[in-house]
């Protein structure tokens, strides 16, 4: 397994897994906590697993956690997304840098987002399931979400917005949230 730091996301790992295929189909390992510790990341903190499934053009986020954040390992298990994730630790290096990777089902590749930054994806293909490895368990109260849309994250998503949740629609922009938003510095 592969892995390369995400120079726009201090922390930030891609985790690239090397498929193997055959006529049978395609095996991979997508976790190894051998590779995950190797880059100083816990692999037994994550508590929980999540699935979403989205249709071409639908965007999920701008999504992050207030207080101590939430870190996460994502990965598109069947189809394409275009994914998103924007630094806003004040005490980062690469604060409100933003870092954009495509994930894949062919690919299997794992991103890794620190706490404190603000993650969102758009579906590539008719059908996209994601798969998130979360560390804390959910607590909606500590939910923060931020316009996908707002022109000063300039998001460059590469299709038509097709569908987002009311809550993603009725998002505050960055400058609103960053002055409410309590996250603790790596």
């Amino acid at each position: 397994m592969k892995v390369t730091e995400v120079p726009a996301i201090a922390g930030a790992f891609l985790f690239e897994p090397t498929p193997f295929t055959d006529e049978r189909g395609l095996f991979c390992r997508t976790f190894d906590a051998d590779v995950v510790r190797s880059v100083g990341i816990d692999p037994d903190a994550f508590v929980q697993d999540s699935l979403s499934r989205s249709v071409r053009g639908v965007v999920r986020g701008m999504h992050l956690r207030s207080g101590e954040g939430e870190a996460k390992l994502v990965r598109c298990s069947y189809g394409r997304i275009f994914d998103v994730v924007v630094d806003l630790r004040p005490g980062s290096p690469t604060y409100l840098g933003r870092a954009t990777v495509e994930l894949s089902g062919d690919t299997q590749a794992t991103l890794y987002v620190p706490a404190g930054c603000a993650h969102g994806f758009q579906a590539l293909t008719e059908t996209a399931d994601t798969s998130y490895r979360i560390d804390r368990e959910h607590d909606p109260s500590e939910d923060v979400t931020i316009a996908f849309d707002d022109p000063e994250l300039a998001v460059p998503w590469p299709l038509p917005v097709t569908l987002t949740s009311e809550r993603d629609r009725k998002a505050p922009g960055l400058a609103e949230v960053l002055r409410t938003l309590e996250v603790k510095a790596p």
